[in-house]
């Protein structure tokens, strides 16, 4: 009996110290991004997304904006590649630290499963990382390199009726994780994972707006360091096809 008490008190104090030394920031944030997919022919189309991302208190401070460009090639309706070009820069959040640019390439699949009251979007992405590095709390002309591959999965239910169509509210559910590798690399092979529940309205055929709640944890560089963050986010979605104006 008493070395199974000893065993207990050993793990639980070895939990204790492991919490100790894990360093956990917190954050809130608000995101808002605009998502526009364009179908220009029955196998091309282009891809554009824009973010701007608050933090402090929700919206004291900037702390991200990118713009995310691509081509896009229809294997189907319902199956497309993709491949293109981000620049990000995320800002300073001390006095006196650089706003630290990022050139990104990028390529994804996508694909869309419709069933009878919900649709289900995934798709798997691989970035290609070149980072400004910092040295002393200056920018210096070397970058830092690393891939990210990212996985997503979304859900939407529509509020009424089987389909989401024009004046239609839903619920969205979509979770993505990210995951690090390459040579530079070391303590922070898991990125983040991104969990978000909101609701949506679709207003016409082809716009739609998401509001809700995410939770992100994200592991740092730096050993035994995390980032915790509740986050608002409003995107709102504008998919064209100018297929239909040919005709």
């Amino acid at each position: 009996m008493c070395k199974w008490i000893s065993l207990i008190l050993f793990f639980l104090a070895s939990s204790a110290v492991q919490a100790q030394e894990k360093e956990v920031e917190y954050a809130e944030q608000t995101w808002f991004g605009y998502f526009n997919q364009t179908r220009l022919t029955n196998k091309s189309g282009i891809w554009l997304d824009l973010h701007f991302r608050l933090t402090e208190n929700f919206a004291e401070q900037p702390a991200l904006s990118m713009a995310r460009f691509g081509y896009t090639y229809y294997l189907s309706d319902l199956t497309r590649l993709t491949a293109g070009y981000a620049y990000v820069t995320q800002y300073g959040q001390t006095t006196g630290a650089p706003n630290v640019p990022e050139h990104r390439l990028w390529q994804q699949v996508q694909w869309l499963e419709k069933k009878s009251w919900f649709t289900m979007m995934q798709w798997i992405r691989l970035e290609e990382r070149f980072k400004r590095a910092v040295e002393a709390g200056e920018l210096t002309s070397d970058y830092n390199f690393n891939y990210r591959i990212r996985f997503n999965m979304a859900f939407t239910i529509p509020l009424r009726g089987k389909q989401v169509v024009a004046k239609t509210p839903f619920i969205f559910l979509n979770d993505e994780l990210h995951i690090n590798f390459g040579e530079e690399i070391i303590n922070n092979y898991f990125d983040q994972n991104r969990l978000f529940l909101g609701v949506g309205y679709q207003f016409t055929q082809h716009l739609n707006a998401q509001l809700g709640y995410m939770k992100v944890f994200q592991q740092l560089p730096l050993p035994n360091t995390f980032r915790n963050v509740d986050a608002i986010r409003l995107f709102v979605f504008h998919n064209l096809d100018f297929r239909k104006s040919d005709n």
